[in-house]
């Protein structure tokens, strides 16, 4: 605790001193003349305006927290005790959350309070309704199912995103739909089943997306909203695919794509990796995606699977290879990117592999430990050419993998797997002695 202290002290000294200088610099351009009393006085002003709206992102985190512990304790305190009240008095404990978290939230506006406020105030009020939905159809016995349960919450809580204009809401929103598609869409005793509301329901959150995108695309939240949104598509897409499993390929082949060719737009690319998950995912899902298919025997089970061409599965391939395309051309067009990126058209190449994966699975096998090698070797010179050794390394580890493949399918000694595994070691301690190398070097001539 003391050290604690101590460190608090020193980042309120920090800022002291940092607003002293900013005092000092201001009165030292207004000594000799260079700027007017006014544009002093502006200056200061505008200053003090930023740093007394400036929210705290620790008192966000743990307001958005004690939030959603508070609404917890209530439904357990409740639930204790619930058998002993009346059906009246169930009622009223049951709207109580949320008439509770209104008045929060209304306070929170009208008096035009921090925005930790309103992240607090909308994560208690959006638990506060599925807590009263849940009790409401408790008391009065209202049939359904859980489905149905997570769609009315996600539809009545929506709103409060733009109400509030609140990131946590929107958080919960993506993550309560993922869940609903994956209740609904996966077979949980539905049968075949698509959960199409869920793009209604992502729809909905898109216009706040793209609002924190230009105003804040460097916040933390805006990245961890990015994750959401790629891992959500991931997970929920395997939903849509019925009996016509072997299109499931293309389909996700198709979304990393779109990723990918999503995340080299302007507002992404220059960002970092930990902030674009349409890169990561994209190249890292398409990574996988062909490492499964570089064996042998998934292509022959596709081979022997008749591919339905007017499928849903199909559908939905071509109008995610469309978006796919549109983005790449929009990153070509106007010099926007005019380096080559074999990431970006490796979605085209794979429905070519597809067609002829259909026909010939010993060709299509081929093809794909072809096109990994290709990769590897692309993203092995991305990092060498930009001195990033993670990418390199990247680039090493999809070569390495597809070697690795090889061993479970083809017939080798044991004393030539040694060999192998040797060699690809001495590729990663070589090619990351050659980078360090390199940019010493580089370094030393500045």
């Amino acid at each position: 605790m003391v050290l604690r202290g101590f460190k608090y002290l020193l980042v309120e000294l920090n800022f002291l001193i940092m607003k002293s200088k900013l005092h000092n610099d201001v009165t030292e351009l207004l000594e000799n003349k260079v700027i007017s009393d006014t544009v002093a006085h502006q200056i200061l002003a505008y200053y003090d305006a930023k740093e007394t709206q400036k929210s705290n992102p620790l008192f966000t985190i743990f307001g958005i927290l004690g939030s959603a512990l508070v609404g917890l304790g209530i439904i357990l305190i409740l639930a204790h005790n619930w058998d002993d009240f009346s059906r009246a008095t169930k009622t009223m404990f049951a709207f109580l959350p949320l008439i509770f978290g209104q008045c929060v939230a209304g306070y929170a506006i009208l008096k035009k309070k921090s925005q930790a406020w309103k992240e607090s105030s909308g994560t208690f009020l959006f638990f506060a309704i599925g807590a009263s939905i849940a009790l409401v159809s408790q008391v009065y016995n209202i049939p359904g199912d859980l489905s149905r349960f997570l769609l009315t919450w996600i539809v009545l809580g929506l709103p409060l995103i733009y109400v509030l204009n609140s990131k946590a809401v929107a958080m919960l929103v993506i993550g309560f739909s993922t869940y609903y598609a994956c209740e609904y869409g996966y077979s949980f005793g539905y049968g075949n089943t698509s959960p199409w509301l869920y793009f209604v329901l992502i729809l909905g959150t898109i216009p706040f997306y793209i609002t924190a995108l230009k105003n804040r695309p460097k916040a933390n939240t805006t990245g961890i909203l990015n994750w959401l949104y790629t891992i959500s598509l991931i997970v929920v897409l395997g939903a849509f695919i019925d009996s016509n499993w072997s299109l499931g390929f293309l389909m996700y082949a198709m979304l990393f794509g779109f990723f990918y060719n999503m995340g080299k737009l302007p507002i992404f690319k220059n960002q970092q990796l930990r902030r674009n998950s349409f890169t990561v995912l994209g190249s890292l899902g398409t990574v996988i995606l062909l490492l499964i298919l570089s064996f042998n025997v998934v292509w022959e089970e596709i081979h022997q699977k008749l591919i339905v061409f007017n499928s849903q599965e199909m559908m939905m391939s071509l109008v995610l290879m469309v978006i796919a395309l549109a983005l790449l051309v929009y990153t070509k067009i106007g010099k926007r990117q005019s380096e080559f990126n074999m990431f970006q058209y490796v979605f085209i190449i794979f429905l070519i592999v597809f067609i002829v994966g259909s026909e010939n699975a010993q060709l299509a096998t081929v093809f794909t430990n072809i096109i990994l090698l290709i990769l590897g070797v692309f993203a092995i010179k991305i990092g060498a050419d930009t001195s990033r050794f993670s990418v390199l390394n990247y680039g090493l580890l999809i070569i390495s993998s597809t070697i690795i493949c090889r061993f479970f399918d083809v017939d080798m000694s044991f004393v030539l797997r040694g060999i192998l595994f040797v060699l690809v070691g001495l590729g990663f301690f070589s090619a990351n002695y050659i980078m360090l190398k390199k940019q010493k070097e580089k370094n030393n001539n500045l």
